[in-house]
Order: C-alpha cells, then structure tokens, then sequence
C-alpha cells in the first residue's frame, strides 16, 4: 500500500501553549478584575469583549469572553432576598393602579381600565379585577368583591398603592396632621400606604 497515510511518530513537534499561561487557563483570567466590574455595572459579554480589545489590545476571540462570563456567572452567588410568611388568615396586600387597555362596552373604543389586585400573604392566591371607574364607592366595592370570592376576610389588610382620592377618605386631615397646602402625603410609613 503506497501513498498517503497518517503519521504515527512521536518525533512530531508538539503545539507548545501560549507562554505564561496554562493550555486549559482562559485567555480572560488576566483580566478577571476588569470583566467582574464590567458585570457589576451591567454589561453584557459583547460589550466586554469589545472594551477589551480596544482598551486593552485583547487578542482573544470573543467567544471566549463568553465562555469565561458565563462561568463567572455560574458561580456568583444568588441575590439575596427576603421572604415574609404570615399565619392562614393573617393578612392580604392590596395594590390598585393602572390597568390594561380594554374596549369600554357602550363605545367600543379602548380605554385605560384600573386594576384591583387582592392577594393573601400565606397562600399568595389572588382575585384581579378591572374597572373602567375610579372612585372610593368602587374601590370599596372591589374589596367586597374580593373578599367574597375568597370566602372571609383576613385579620389585617395591607394597602400597598393606593390612589390619593383614596387617602383622602382613608386618613382625613385631622388624624393625620396635615395642612391644607400638603394634602400629598399621609402618615409616613404609616399602615403601608405609598402615596
């Protein structure tokens, strides 16, 4: 058999590794501090890469950027967060804001609805309702709605968001202090209400 064939010698030179890194070290290691703040500030592997290269004449590809973002990425720790539990019963969030676009029944034309979130603290079930009005009499009416279809009512009622008209009823001038010229404000920190 004559021609071509693979070469088994050991006398072939092996490819020599780039000096002063390992063969399996990432081209990135050296500049682990600068990619980290880079991901502490919000960038993205491309955006790295390419600061890198200009700032710092970076002769790797950028697949390997993102090779070494994504194992830093593996092994940062998960944020932290905190959990509130509550006793069955306890207490339920209230949030009432600006709801989806929905076409208003008597025009046909889409109009901005407000939306009604109840939610329980233990269980986290929730009823979502919609309005087209705002008013105290409907936001009272959307709880009464709520706490019939959750079949009782909790021992204490968070209000997370709450419009001002809403405040105004909730906490009048005299309980709260305030004077005429700063109706915007009540109770700070008080009963969880964000004004």
């Amino acid at each position: 058999m004559g021609g071509q064939g693979v070469s088994t010698d050991s006398d072939a030179p092996a490819a020599a590794p780039s000096p002063g890194r390992s063969p399996s070290a990432s081209a990135c290691e050296a500049y682990r501090e600068v990619i980290e703040e880079a991901l502490g500030h919000g960038r993205n592997a491309m955006a790295i890469w390419q600061d890198l290269v200009d700032r710092h004449a970076f002769a790797a590809g950028y697949a390997s950027v993102m090779r070494y973002v994504r194992g830093l990425r593996r092994r940062a720790a998960p944020e932290a967060c905190a959990t509130i539990t509550t006793a069955p019963g306890e207490e339920a969030q209230v949030d009432y804001g600006e709801g989806p676009m929905v076409r208003f029944p008597a025009t046909r034309k889409y109009r901005r609805t407000r939306l009604f979130l109840f939610t329980l603290g233990y269980s986290r079930k929730s009823v979502r309702l919609l309005t087209f009005h705002s008013s105290t009499r409907t936001w009272a009416e959307l709880h009464e709605r709520a706490l019939q279809r959750l079949g009782g009512a909790p021992a204490l009622v968070i209000l997370d968001y709450v419009a001002r008209h809403i405040v105004e009823v909730l906490c009048p001038r005299p309980i709260c202090g305030r004077s005429a010229g700063r109706r915007d404000r009540c109770g700070r920190g008080g009963g969880g209400m964000d004004t």
